[in-house]
């Protein structure tokens, strides 16, 4: 199996990252501002996140964040990666997304998840518990049959029935083998862990069962590319997102991007350096001639139709001109 730069698709997931001295409402807006600009460069589909109670992620309501996205663009399709399902009741879902596909016809996608709440606190608020991320399963056929009017309720989920939503399961876990059983695309990464990507995708393909979703298997690789100038540009766009992550492991919270150069002058404690420097590291980043050398390696061992970028920085203007950079090698 064979795939190459040129014949795949590039979409991108952003998470309306917040940055120190900037508000939440500034990192909503920036989505937006990027959606414009990633339809200009030809990318194939802008997705939004679900999170809640975290400093450092605007994102917790996906599909009015898709509304907004759409209605500020033309051509890019737009989705969610993802609802987290088990947050919600299916019904609801079924009828947000009938929404969005009624305005934006044939632009919308549904991206699951199976994730609940990051903390005790976060899932007591939202009346969910860890339990509940065991019932995806049903709760993804329950919201499939709300959209194909085979509810046995006798309820309709108005304006869903009838209505051609493609969704796609973020693998996570089970979610390959879930994936394959349902007949759905499937989303999945990281870069870093390649082996058990690989893994993920031999068993989607092998389990998986055609549906009316899906005749076939369809693999969309997840992950962080940053490109730029030099290698270590590269990598100091990837700086603010590795402190974020190596601060949330060391005391507990996910806070606002930092500026680079701020983190380049800390002071880390031992525990923190450790989880920095592994959250630089098993990124697709460097020029372009070294992404798209990555880019190809990847895809010819995984064999994905489509690659979803998620890179997060301090510095939206470098963000941007990584994502132009990219277009350019995947445009040929």
């Amino acid at each position: 199996m064979s795939s190459s730069i040129a014949t795949t698709r590039f979409s991108v997931l952003d998470r309306s990252r917040t940055r120190e001295g900037h508000t939440h409402p500034e990192a909503l807006r920036d989505t937006v501002r990027l959606a414009r600009e990633l339809e200009g460069l030809g990318y194939h589909r802008l997705w939004v996140s679900e999170h809640h109670g975290v400093p450092g992620v605007a994102g917790s309501a996906p599909t009015v964040l898709a509304a907004a996205v759409a209605a500020a663009t033309r051509t890019i399709r737009v989705g969610t990666g993802g609802v987290m399902l088990p947050n919600h009741r299916p019904l609801v879902v079924a009828e947000q997304f009938g929404v969005l596909e009624s305005l934006f016809p044939g632009r919308i996608d549904m991206g699951l998840g199976r994730s609940v709440g990051f903390t005790d606190g976060v899932r007591r608020a939202l009346g969910r518990d860890k339990e509940d991320a065991e019932d995806f399963e049903a709760q993804l056929r329950e919201l499939l049959g709300w959209f194909r009017g085979t509810s046995p309720t006798g309820v309709h989920a108005r304006p869903a029935e009838g209505l051609t939503v493609p969704p796609f399961v973020l693998a996570m876990g089970e979610g390959a083998g879930i994936a394959a059983r349902a007949g759905l695309p499937m989303v999945i990464g990281d870069f870093r862990n390649r082996e058990k990507m690989r893994r993920g995708i031999d068993h989607y393909r092998e389990h998986f069962r055609p549906s009316p979703w899906a005749s076939e298997p369809y693999v969309v690789v997840s992950g962080t590319v940053a490109v730029a100038g030099t290698p270590e540009e590269a990598r100091r766009l990837l700086t603010p997102e590795a402190w974020a992550m190596a601060y949330s492991r060391t005391h507990g919270t996910f806070p606002p991007l930092p500026p680079a150069e701020r983190v380049e002058a800390l002071a880390m404690t031992g525990k923190e350096r450790g989880f920095y420097e592994s959250g630089l590291t098993g990124h697709i980043a460097g020029t372009e001639e070294q992404v798209a050398h990555e880019l190809e390696t990847v895809l010819k061992e995984t064999g994905a139709q489509e690659v979803l970028v998620t890179t997060s920085t301090y510095d939206r203007e470098a963000l941007l001109d990584s994502y132009r950079r990219l277009a350019a090698i995947t445009s040929g």
